[in-house]
């Protein structure tokens, strides 16, 4: 083998590292690559490691990770007051349809100018427009819900996710910011002697409360005692009535006993007797009375 003929092979392989090295390429993780052949988008892969046709085909990245876009704006409220109002969105381009983006718009950059920001600024200004200079400082949250749900509508066609809408700050004048404070300090002022009324009022009708527990506990005491009393002394009387009667219906059964039987004087007598004669007794005169211990 001539040295001619080395040369020639060794050009050829290294023609041939040069293709197969062209031929690789990665796209990173955040991204989505385009595939170009001839200039004409015909595909898109996913991160990692990929062949291409030297020379022939072309890739292109396209970011899918989310992004924020902010706009700056004129704006005025209902009242046609003057400010400036700062809207911002989070969003991401939908991986499965980024091919489709690029063949429309042929960048994220001309999607956003063309497509996104013109509206994002639509929305904002109509949102911030429905509301009062006031509303849009103690509302914002309300005002943040109409820009979002009209911007949701406007881009629901489009091969994108919005993430999140946010109303960042409106910049009103001076001059009526500082009345929007003065009239906030009132209604503070107002609230809070209104709250002090409230809570006197409150204490009030809990003083009554317990006036009237009190009472109503002494009243329930009183009558519990009364009523004890008026149940002793009932209970005492029929007591007293059952005894009277049980000893009226004694005599009267030892009346009739001695009415019907002249003995039982003479056995009661026996049974009292203590065993003493007596001392005295009457004698034929009635007017004597004869001493027997002599």
């Amino acid at each position: 083998m001539n040295k001619r003929k080395i040369t020639s092979i060794g050009i050829s392989l290294f023609i041939g590292a040069l293709l197969l090295l062209s031929g690789i390429y990665t796209i990173n993780e955040g991204y989505i690559g385009i595939v170009k052949r001839f200039g004409k988008a015909i595909g898109q892969v996913e991160p990692g490691i990929h062949l291409k046709i030297p020379f022939v085909d072309s890739i292109r990245d396209i970011e899918v990770r989310t992004k924020k876009n902010t706009e700056t704006m004129l704006v005025a409220t209902s009242e046609q007051m003057r400010a400036e109002a700062i809207v911002s969105i989070n969003w991401t381009v939908k991986k499965d349809s980024v091919l489709q983006l690029y063949k429309q718009y042929g960048s994220l950059k001309q999607f956003e100018e063309r497509i996104l920001d013109p509206r994002l600024r639509e929305v904002s200004k109509q949102g911030i427009a429905t509301f009062t200079a006031e509303e849009n400082i103690n509302k914002r949250e309300a005002v943040t819900d109409v820009i979002k749900a009209q911007f949701l509508e406007e881009v629901a066609n489009f091969p994108i996710t919005i993430e999140s809408v946010q109303y960042e700050n409106i910049s009103l004048p001076k001059n009526y910011l500082e009345s929007i404070d003065r009239k906030q300090t009132a209604k503070n002022e107002r609230d809070a002697e209104q709250f002090k009324l409230e809570r006197q009022k409150l204490e009030a009708m809990r003083e009554v409360n317990t006036a009237d527990a009190q009472k109503q506990a002494q009243k329930l005491k009183a009558d519990g005692i009364a009523y004890k009393i008026r149940t002793e002394a009932k209970a005492q009387a029929e007591k007293v009535e059952m005894l009277g009667k049980a000893e009226a219906k004694a005599i009267e059964m030892k009346s009739k006993a001695l009415k019907n039987n002249p003995l039982l004087i003479e056995l009661t007598k026996a049974q009292n007797w203590d065993g003493a004669l007596p001392s005295t007794v009457m004698g034929e005169n009635a007017g004597v009375l004869m001493d027997l211990r002599k």
